[in-house]
């Protein structure tokens, strides 16, 4: 386990430490000390369970941000097997952050969409911070354009706090690109599966998200703006956002709750970036579940649940005039 950061986390950091302490002087000393290692392993997975069971809104955009956290890319090397990259939109530049290919996944191939992050400052340099400028979006478009051709199932991995805001990519065709995500992914005649892995924001995320199947990890978020940005907005200042967070019902149980997503993946305690591979076998299981559903319908029907399942998102009353 790690844990770098939040403040919520230095309980179990603390328990983390001394656990390590013991393990040490048991191994180099040869003391047995497996009966106090034991009682402090439960002591640290009762107090992540009380620590991540109460988690306040802002708290979890905080834990869906995490530099640990695992990001497309380590999924993709941790689920799937035989991943070939594709790259580039055929009209400017390949983007960094969306990456796509080709894998498999217990055998059965899929296209891979996810936004990338990075986590060095390096790698996030490369990646633009998981802001993908026009031609990642339609980077994406034609890989599941391709997907299609290949009747191949599409997963799409989200990860971003929304698409870059820059100069260079609305001269470019910013809202255009997201716009023809979202027109072109209601009629794409495979299954497609979308999981927030992180933090979904905006039109960025929602660009890669209608999928017939919506999901999200346990503590990841999914909103039209960032806490930040609605406090801004609403308030003048940025030191709203707690407030903003939880208005803005972004979170995982907030969401299925209202509807809106279809499942919730749980993270291992205490949460996803204190345990990779138990993350990915999580979001494995729920991949291979909803893969076998989607599987036994037609091209057609697969388009018209899809269509049903936007349109009826939402609540609204009938008055007569």
């Amino acid at each position: 386990m790690n844990g770098n950061g939040l403040e919520f986390e230095r309980p179990l950091r603390e328990l983390g430490k001394k656990i390590a302490e013991l393990e040490s002087f048991q191994t180099n000393k040869g003391y047995d000390l497996q009966e106090p290692i034991s009682r402090l392993r439960d002591q640290l997975h009762r107090t992540a369970k009380e620590i991540f069971g109460s988690l306040d809104p802002w708290q979890k955009v905080q834990v869906a941000r995490h530099l640990d956290r695992p990001t497309a890319a380590d999924y993709v090397d941790l689920i799937f097997t035989d991943f070939v990259e594709l790259h580039g939109d055929r009209a400017f530049r390949d983007d960094r952050a969306m990456i796509c290919g080709f894998a498999k996944l217990d055998g059965r191939p899929l296209m891979i969409i996810g936004q990338q992050r990075g986590r060095t400052t390096k790698e996030r340099l490369t990646c633009n911070w998981g802001m993908a400028h026009p031609e990642g979006y339609r980077k994406a478009l034609l890989k599941m354009k391709l997907a299609e051709r290949f009747r191949t199932p599409i997963v799409a991995l989200i990860d971003t706090a929304g698409a870059y805001p820059g100069i260079d990519a609305e001269e470019r065709g910013q809202p255009h690109a997201i716009s023809a995500n979202l027109i072109e992914m209601l009629r794409i005649r495979v299954p497609i599966i979308a999981v927030v892995i992180g933090e979904g924001g905006s039109g960025g995320a929602l660009a890669i998200a209608l999928g017939n199947k919506l999901c999200m990890l346990e503590h990841s978020t999914f909103s039209v703006i960032s806490p930040e940005g609605c406090s801004s907005i609403l308030f003048r200042t940025a030191d709203k956002r707690t407030e903003a967070a939880e208005a803005l019902k972004l979170t995982a149980q907030d969401l299925h709750r209202l509807g809106i997503i279809d499942e919730i993946i749980p993270e291992p305690l205490p949460a996803a970036h204190w345990d990779h591979k138990g993350a990915a076998e999580r979001l494995r299981e729920s991949l291979v579940r909803n893969l076998d559903e989607l599987a036994s319908y037609s091209p057609e029907e697969v388009v018209a649940r899809r269509r049903h399942k936007y349109r009826t998102i939402g609540f609204y009353t009938e008055q007569s005039a």
